[in-house]
């Protein structure tokens, strides 16, 4: 695609291009604006059909949409704007500088401003910052034939129609009804004797985070978004609701590896602010970790009397931090998706517990036997033992660790996710070489 749009570049052939581009979706012609040199971008944006023009640019990544957006006459702006629903615009707006936005504003008209000033006062986390003003609302006396020829009428401004939202004159949320209801119902029905009356709804100051999770649950296309006192002012669509799920998936991701999480892509974030997102956790973890050091320190002794028990250290720690790891992911995972609460506290240790033996007998029998053939205890039966039975212990406290500490981050309101490998590591490493040093103590005469 990017060969064959230079090669209509080179030939200046533009007529050929723009009809090879009107082929293609938007967000394809986004990658390939992407691709194509700097000083080919805006000419090549300028071909595009005004629609298409419009939806690609939604697509495109801030830093062309700057570019394009700079290189734009006020017209052109205008003309890109006026094609945008509002809560592009708003996530427009929120990525460009402030020289960009004063032009986008000035080429506004003063009702999509107001509206677009509305939507920039929630807070930046809320279901009001991500919601449209743009839908249909009906009249619950309306007659059926008179809702389609409201749609007809403002429908092309709609971000959807597929749903409608029945209100009261007063803004009151009522009901709802899809299109689907509206063609199988006779045109005289009146709306208020057909809508669904059970609304799902979301406040404007919900965490979006919520608002994903309701589109996940209920698999909705939209979710109307109300006031205090239920009036409808906007909904959510699931692209909206598509973007924050993947927000907060990528943000979850960042926390359990223990990186600061940022909003900018990984290629856009300069390296500081790399290094400043890492190292603070880094250091919290180099510090947390010196108790492990300390920990061997004062068993010294023991590993001076019987040397091999070193050899097992790293594998130890190293499979206790893995099981660990295994359970609070998957607690993680459980609580981001409701499907695990803190109630089922009990139930989830009786499981895990289960696991955690099972788990620890096949690896202590494993090691057991890997120790005997490889002589790695010169023979010395009891230091195995003592090996395998830590690596059991090990596996069964990692277990618990890691299922108890994202469930109790969730219950006290920190991110479950902030509980993850790097936390569950550190913190097993040191009980798993408490847990190995006391074994060896009690079981070897010579330590």
């Amino acid at each position: 695609m990017t060969e064959e749009t230079l090669l209509f570049l080179e030939k200046k052939d533009f007529k050929g291009l723009r009809e090879y581009l009107s082929a293609f979706n938007p967000a394809d012609i986004a990658i390939l604006l992407s691709e194509i040199p700097e000083e080919s971008l805006t000419v090549v944006f300028r071909l595009l059909p005004k629609e298409l023009a419009a939806e690609t640019f939604v697509e495109m990544d801030s830093d062309e949409q700057e570019f394009l957006l700079k290189a734009f006459s006020d017209k052109e702006i205008k003309e890109v704007m006026d094609e945008l629903y509002i809560d592009d615009t708003v996530d427009i707006i929120e990525e460009m500088p402030a020289n960009v936005v004063r032009r986008i504003l000035a080429n506004t008209d003063s009702e999509m401003r107001a509206q677009i000033n509305e939507i920039l006062n929630y807070p930046k986390d809320s279901a009001g910052s991500i919601m449209t003003t743009e839908f249909v609302d009906l009249q619950k006396d309306m007659t059926v034939a008179a809702a389609f020829e409201k749609i007809r009428r403002v429908g092309v401004d709609k971000e959807t129609i597929y749903t409608c939202y029945v209100i009261d004159k007063n803004r009151h949320l009522l009901g709802l009804i899809s299109v689907k209801t509206l063609l199988l119902t006779s045109m005289k029905s009146i709306i208020g004797d057909i809508m669904e009356t059970n609304v799902i709804s979301v406040s404007t100051m919900q965490d979006k985070e919520e608002v994903g999770e309701n589109f996940t649950k209920y698999g909705f296309l939209a979710l109307p978004v109300v006031d205090n006192e239920n009036r409808l002012v906007g909904i959510v669509t699931i692209d909206d609701a598509i973007d924050v799920i993947q927000e907060e998936n990528t943000e979850d991701i960042e926390k359990m590896a223990a990186i600061t999480p940022t909003d900018k892509t990984y290629m856009k974030t300069g390296i500081l602010e790399t290094w400043f997102k890492r190292i603070p956790w880094l250091l919290l973890l180099m510090i947390s970790a010196t108790f492990t050091g300390r920990i061997i320190t004062s068993f010294e002794n023991a590993l001076a009397a019987n040397i091999a028990l070193s050899a097992f250290i790293p594998m130890l720690m190293d499979t206790g931090g893995n099981a660990g790891s295994q359970a609070s992911v998957s607690i993680i995972r459980g609580l981001a998706l409701n499907e695990i609460e803190f109630r089922d506290i009990f139930k989830i240790w009786g499981k895990e517990l289960v696991v955690a033996l099972l788990c620890g007998l096949v690896l202590g029998a494993a090691n057991f036997g890997k120790i005997m053939l490889l002589g790695e205890t010169g023979g010395d039966v009891a230091t195995a033992a003592v090996v395998c039975l830590t690596l059991v212990v090990t596996i069964v406290i990692a277990k618990f660790v890691g299922c108890t500490l994202p469930l109790l981050a969730k219950r006290i309101g920190f991110d479950p996710a902030v509980m993850a490998s790097p936390f569950i590591t550190t913190i097993v490493d040191a009980l798993s070489l408490l847990v190995y040093f006391n074994i060896a103590t009690a079981m070897l005469s010579n330590v």
